[in-house]
């Protein structure tokens, strides 16, 4: 596929003998599909490290998405993004690990997204309520004891 340059105007790959793959499909997994003409490959003197069809048709794929992976993957190099990539994982990726090793997120017994996103959220919402109690404590903030909460709970239900 890197041999093969992608065409933004025109919508099709070129081929490093400079033929044309042109648009054909897009597939259930949206990975859109270029192929090449067959009679105009089989004269081709690359045929054999180019495709072992039968047809002599190449196939290249290209996701729906690559465009945007593509400037995320420039934008990430820049200097100023190297920087935060580096602190991604001292902060986000930890919180994805805390929650995979300690809240049962590896692997998952309920069916249904719907079931799964109620999952993650309510554990996200837990992770969030720990780490508000310790600023609490670190920064010797007044937080209402578990005391005023349960009273003004029983208070609120009679």
């Amino acid at each position: 596929k890197y041999e093969y340059v992608y065409d933004e105007h025109f919508d099709c790959y070129l081929c490093p003998q400079n033929e044309i793959l042109l648009y054909s499909t897009t597939n259930r997994e949206g990975y859109r599909e270029y192929k090449s003409c067959g009679a105009i490959c089989r004269t081709c003197p690359q045929l054999q490290q180019c495709t072992q069809s039968k047809n002599s048709v190449k196939v290249v794929t290209r996701h729906i998405w690559d465009p945007y992976l593509e400037r995320c993957e420039e934008l990430r190099h820049t200097l100023g993004n190297k920087q935060l990539y580096e602190q991604r994982k001292e902060t986000i990726e930890r919180c994805f690990g805390t929650a995979k090793e300690y809240h049962g997120l590896r692997y998952t017994n309920l069916k249904g997204m719907a079931r799964m996103k109620m999952k993650v959220g309510l554990t996200f919402a837990c992770m969030n309520l720990k780490k508000l109690a310790m600023m609490i404590k670190k920064w010797g903030l007044p937080g209402p004891g578990l005391r005023d909460i349960f009273d003004e709970k029983l208070i609120l239900a009679t």
